[in-house]
């Protein structure tokens, strides 16, 4: 055969191929329906996917548009088809019993590696339906299971299923389309797919309006071969405000606000109820071109930075990288302060149970660091206890820097003492109880477990401590008595009169509920100090650190765990949100934490008549004016505020998060906020600072009548530790009231926790809580009968 001759039948095979198509696709166009309402869909079509990023090229616009200047209805109807069908990835059909089959469109199956292709969906609807149009995929189920209330659950999700789930999908059905079908007999929908991977991927579709509307025979599946686009490693510098290399933390949107890596598809390191994820400098971020808003900063003593990152379409085959440059407002270690939170969780609440039981510690680290918390204590609790234990070992973890501590410990819940009060154990040798093999054989109340962590060294303390401690009272201090019903610090009524307690917790639940317990011991004359904490993933799951306890170091010792937690022990300590900070509190000279009289830490001996002064240097950070929108500094507070504004964070209730926010001490529409002296549990001085960043160093003038507690605070966002001032020697009995208050407390928690210990414990139990008692009342008649408390 001449060369001319294959020449013509390749032709005539291409033309006749042509025209089978043409065909097919005619054959599939739906006739016979009305011209206008189709019409009105395809305009709000195409401005639906001009707002989705995925618009009409300028050909199909211009067809678009002559289909529907066509006078015709039948031809109209039929060149809007034409023009879009052969953009549908799916076209579904809609019997007239309302059972739905799907098959395989025109448009090719191409995706974009860690991004979002847009397609159309065309629906043909004998049953008039007006139910929404469900998309679903076995390949779109998360890759992990939710947190299960367990020791050690099962393992739900495998590594094939894992490897499965790779897809992402969603419906687009906001304005100027509608959430639910039209009814019409023909419409198109948008659908948008992500995938997690690159490469050839199968996926199946499956489509329904509603329960039991799928056809028989799965007809309603679309198998699916998708070619995934490989997107751009961007690499990532980091760089510290000293021009080093550091961990950062960045939040990724794209022009409609989308966040990248997609949270749906993430796995450890990067935590899937997040916004941010952790780099470091020289790591990267897969994206797929174009333009993205990012966010950008690294714990609260950074600014919160904005810019704008193009990548370019050439970025997956040519190296693409970002500079990132951090700015701090104030740097707390340079100050010799450091910032910790001794309550933060690898396993359980937000965290997943499978494929693997919570996360691992190089997970953990990366948050620390990205957060720049100085140290932090890995909790192992009841959920997949018998998992996590194993990276206990009583020594800071391997992974620690000079910088960035990580050490894990124990918290005391979902264990049988959990009613009493959750319990936070750090520094400890040993994390099994004495004779027991299960959490189910550990005591069923508290003292027992503080009395032999502090025999082995460890520094103790209760866990969120307002919780079962609500009053209604929005101001301290109050004598509202709480019902001593919840997990915080219950039973620490009690246990604090067997000096068994070396701190509470503060900054994680609401603050009147937090410290009026602690007010009240003190004036008491107890020495419990507070830390601040997060709980993180369970009472804040937005990042670690959000509550942070700021320890002195004494001048020439490096950061250790063993001085950080200390320093929590001896009240060497402010806790803050992170963004306030009361720093170098002195009383006569007297540093808080420091040996005092008899050695005793914080212990000031005065003669009666002799003058307090209290010294402090404050600093706090807010936006310049109250406007009614987040503060830059603060943008990521009021994303993590649940959508709040920074006039929101003002205006909510107390026990309402945040419950800890510098915005909350907000003066009016100024920029300063109030550093009060605390003496007793009352107010008594109050001055202002501006909350512009810089360090005010403040003076207070005191003369206390009696002995008494001295603190300061920006409340409810920072808080000191108190100095004890001891007049004559007398101990502090600063309110009788106080001690009739905690008397009365030992009684309702004894009438709530009694009868969920031990039948065998509770003799014991019994004895210690009548010590209380008895301690509470010798200090009652030994208190002064108005103090500074009236």
């Amino acid at each position: 055969m001449c060369k001319s001759s294959a020449q013509r039948c390749a032709f005539s095979a291409v033309f006749g191929l042509l025209i089978l198509r043409a065909t097919l696709a005619d054959e599939a166009l739906v006739k016979n329906i009305e011209a206008q309402p189709l019409a009105a869909q395809a305009e709000r079509l195409v401005q639906a996917l001009q707002m989705v990023g995925a618009p009409l090229s300028d050909a199909e616009r211009r067809r678009l548009e002559e289909a529907l200047g066509e006078s015709d209805d039948a031809a109209l109807v039929a060149g809007v088809q034409r023009v879009l069908d052969p953009l549908c990835l799916v076209h579904v059909h809609v019997n007239p019993e309302s059972r739905v089959k799907a098959h395989a469109g025109a448009a090719a199956p191409e995706l974009m590696e860690h991004g979002w292709r847009v397609f159309l969906v065309k629906v043909v609807n004998e049953a008039g339906v007006t139910a929404p149009l469900r998309i679903s995929s076995p390949n779109a189920k998360e890759p992990y299971d939710d947190w299960v209330d367990s020791p050690d659950p099962p393992q739900t999700v495998t590594p094939r299923d894992v490897r499965n789930r790779w897809l992402d999908l969603s419906v687009y059905d906001q304005q100027p389309l509608t959430p639910s079908l039209s009814g019409l007999p023909l419409e198109y929908r948008i659908v948008e797919l992500y995938s997690r991977d690159r490469g050839r991927r199968e996926g199946l579709l499956a489509f329904d309006v509603g329960q039991g509307t799928q056809d028989l025979g799965f007809r309603n599946e679309v198998n699916m071969l998708f070619s995934c686009e490989p997107s751009a490693d961007v690499r990532l510098e980091v760089r510290d405000v000293d021009g080093t290399p550091t961990t950062g933390q960045f939040v990724v949107r794209d022009q409609r606000g989308r966040v990248y890596p997609a949270r749906s598809r993430r796995l450890a390191p990067d935590f899937f109820f997040h916004d941010q994820v952790y780099r470091a400098d020289g790591e990267s971020i897969r994206l797929p071109p174009g333009r993205y808003d990012v966010t950008f900063t690294r714990g609260p003593e950074y600014r919160v930075l904005r810019r704008e990152v193009t990548v370019p379409e050439t970025a997956a085959a040519e190296p693409h990288a970002e500079r990132f440059e951090l700015q701090r407002w104030i740097n707390m270690s340079e100050h010799g302060w450091y910032s910790g939170d001794h309550h933060v969780h690898a396993a359980g609440c937000a965290h997943y149970a499978s494929p693997t039981r919570g996360v691992e510690p190089q997970d953990m680290i990366r948050h620390i660091r990205g957060e720049d918390l100085n140290v932090g204590c890995v909790l192992t609790w009841g959920p997949c206890w018998y998992h996590q234990k194993k990276f206990f070992d009583g020594r800071v973890h391997e992974l620690s820097t000079a910088r960035h501590i990580m050490r894990y410990d124990v918290e005391v819940s979902g264990f049988p003492s959990s009613h009493a009060g959750h319990l936070t154990l750090l520094r400890l040798a040993e994390d099994d109880y004495p004779g027991t093999e299960r959490i189910e054989d550990w005591p069923s109340w508290d003292l027992p477990i503080l009395k032999w962590a502090k025999a082995q060294g460890g520094v103790v303390g209760f866990a969120h401590s307002g919780w079962g401690l609500e009053v209604p009272a929005t101001s301290l201090p109050t004598y509202d008595m709480p019902r001593f019903d919840g997990i915080g610090a219950n039973e620490y009524i009690v246990d604090v009169t067997h000096d068994a307690v070396d701190y509470i917790s503060t900054v994680d639940t609401p603050a009147v509920w937090e410290l009026n317990v602690w007010y009240h011991t003190l004036n008491c004359g107890f020495g419990t100090r507070i830390s601040g904490e997060t709980d993180f993933p369970c009472i804040y799951g937005e990042r670690v650190g959000l509550g942070r306890a700021y320890v002195k170091l004494p001048a020439g010792e490096e950061l250790s765990f063993d001085g950080w937690v200390q320093g929590i022990r001896d009240g060497r300590a402010y806790v803050s949100e992170g963004r306030s900070h009361l720093f170098d509190f002195k009383v006569n000279g007297l540093g808080v934490g420091e040996p005092g009289a008899g050695g005793r830490a914080s212990v000031l001996a005065i003669g009666k008549g002799e003058r307090l002064r209290a010294t402090v240097k404050a600093a706090a950070l807010l936006d310049a004016a109250a406007a009614d929108r987040a503060a830059p500094g603060e943008f990521q507070e009021a994303e993590e505020a649940e959508g709040l504004t920074a006039a929101d964070v003002r205006h909510t209730p107390l026990d309402e998060k945040p419950y800890w926010h510098i915005e909350r001490a907000r003066i009016g529409d100024t920029r300063t906020v109030p550093v009060e002296l605390v003496v007793n549990g009352v107010a008594v001085e109050s001055k202002p600072i501006s909350a512009d960043g810089a360090v005010s160093e403040l003076t207070f003038d005191y003369a206390p009548e009696r002995s008494s507690w001295v603190a300061l605070r920006i409340f409810p966002a920072a808080h000191t530790n108190p100095i004890f001032v001891e007049v004559d020697g007398a101990p502090i009995r600063a309110s009788r009231r106080s001690a009739q208050w905690c008397l009365a407390a030992v009684a309702r928690c004894w009438e709530s926790k009694h009868q969920a210990i031990r039948e065998s414990e509770r003799e014991a139990a019994q004895a210690a809580y009548d010590h209380a008692r008895e301690t509470y009342r010798r200090i009652e008649q030994k208190s002064f009968d108005d103090g500074s408390l009236e």
